[in-house]
């Protein structure tokens, strides 16, 4: 199936979400299952009424963009999820300072899983203070960071 990139969607959903306070984190095309989704976030997190807010607000304007070219599709709305990876510099940006999991691809002083707080990132390191020390871990070792998920 066609479908327009996914840059260009992008940035026309933007136009309907900042003035909501809302950021589109992704849009995803799923080929298989003809679905288009759209991540977002906002500064206080996201809810199922948030979700149900921005769909009914692109509803109308997504079809007129026809983003399948009158190809029938599903349009899902969602919150980037709590595991979901950091992928973009504004990912790394909105969790600095908060607890962290990184996965590595091979163990750095005995271990290949590491929590604490993003203190820094730049395009190739990650800053990290765990309780013991602040390290610096290029981004090439990173197999996977995500915000830390905490079951209280």
């Amino acid at each position: 199936m066609q479908v327009k990139p996914v840059k260009e969607i992008t940035e026309f959903l933007e136009k309907i979400a900042t003035p909501m306070g809302i950021e589109i984190v992704e849009v995803e095309w799923n080929d298989k299952a003809a679905a288009l989704t759209v991540y977002i976030e906002t500064e206080t997190g996201v809810d199922l009424d948030t979700c149900e807010k921005f769909h009914n607000a692109i509803l109308d304007p997504i079809d007129e963009l026809d983003p399948t070219f009158d190809a029938p599709y599903t349009l899902n709305v969602s919150s980037p999820g709590l595991d979901r990876p950091f992928k973009t510099a504004r990912d790394f940006e909105r969790n600095l300072g908060k607890e962290v999991e990184l996965k590595l691809y091979a163990p750095l002083k005995g271990q290949k899983f590491i929590e604490g707080f993003l203190t820094d990132f730049d395009e190739n390191s990650v800053t990290v203070k765990t309780d013991k020390e602040e390290i610096k871990i290029s981004r090439n070792k990173i197999a996977k960071i995500n915000k830390a998920i905490k079951f209280d």
